[in-house]
């Protein structure tokens, strides 16, 4: 692990324990008040038509978008199937793959950057899908540190996708035609898994068929989750030292739709999330079939979650989907 992810996990580590305190009292102070969550509104089943997953690995391409949200920096790193043969290191702008690819909002944790997850989410784009990652003003390495902005985050996730989408109908950009604005998901580790369940709760972006929540916990956004069904797939380390497993888990539980629960017994906050290792590749393995079969649509793919959930005896999967 580089110096600098190290820096950016310590940063999100001390950072996120001024959000959630002590962690045994999940409630938000008086200047922070949760909204009132009104009764949801879920739908039974996922909305996504059957459809099946490419079969094969993608090159991976990168590029930056400069995107301002009303004053509010929002430079956007996006990783896509590209053309050319698989493997490798992300090509800058490189020219994308043939088709037609769903999109993954992926939200950062405090005091880190979209880079310091690069292996999952290349792994994302190299399984067929489009990766769109804000750097957030306030809560990013090199920002001011204001934790109760992660409040304003789920707003800056659903502009970032506005403007993503919009480069489908662009004239000249490398992904005009290459979006399916009709299979989108959140995801987000820490304070981003916080920004990803407020998506589907105080925020709700009707839009998002699936959420993926690393290590994060719904102070400050509620547990109204709202709108049509969107499986929810969680994943926490039972020894995380900055957001209560319990916390994760009881936001876990109140989910209405279908949902499963990755836990690892040795995971602390998420450092392997920022590594090469076994238990990054059953985490990426388990997500990616989770989002093949939400936002592609593929009934193989929800047949192989569980198998991937529980290899090498890493991880234990409470499976409601």
């Amino acid at each position: 692990m580089s110096r600098r992810t190290t820096l950016a996990l310590m940063a999100s580590t001390v950072l996120m324990a001024g959000l959630v305190g002590c962690s045994t009292d999940t409630r938000p102070s008086e200047s922070w008040q949760a909204p009132a969550e009104p009764k949801p509104a879920a739908t039974p089943t996922p909305q996504v038509p059957s459809g099946t997953a490419p079969q094969r690995a993608f090159a991976v391409g990168v590029r930056q978008l400069k995107l301002n949200r009303d004053g509010r920096a929002l430079p956007v790193t996006l990783w896509y199937p590209a053309a050319g043969e698989a493997g490798g290191t992300p090509k800058r702008t490189a020219s994308a793959a043939s088709g037609r690819f769903p999109v993954v909002m992926f939200s950062h944790g405090l005091g880190g950057r979209p880079d310091d997850y690069a292996t999952l989410l290349t792994r994302w784009a190299a399984a067929g899908f489009v990766v769109a990652a804000p750097t957030f003003p306030h809560t990013s390495k090199g920002g001011d540190g204001n934790v109760l902005d992660v409040l304003n985050q789920p707003a800056d996730v659903s502009y970032a996708l506005t403007q993503v989408l919009a480069l489908d109908g662009k004239a000249g950009d490398s992904l005009r035609g290459r979006l399916d604005a009709d299979r989108v998901a959140a995801a987000g580790h820490s304070a981003g898994g916080v920004t990803t369940i407020g998506l589907f709760t105080a925020s709700r972006d009707e839009r998002l068929d699936a959420g993926v929540v690393f290590a994060g916990t719904a102070i400050g956004v509620g547990t109204a989750f709202a709108g049509a069904a969107a499986p929810q797939l969680f994943v926490h380390g039972e020894l995380d030292e900055v957001v209560e497993y319990a916390a994760g888990k009881a936001a876990y539980d109140k989910v209405p739709w279908p949902k499963a629960m990755l836990s690892l017994p040795k995971g602390d906050h998420g450092r392997a999330l920022l590594g090469d290792g076994a238990t990054l590749r059953v985490v990426s393995d388990t997500s990616v079939e989770f989002l093949r079969w939400t936002l592609y649509g593929d009934a193989g793919a929800k047949g192989r979650i569980h198998t991937d959930a529980t290899r090498g005896d890493i991880a234990t999967f409470d499976d409601h989907l």
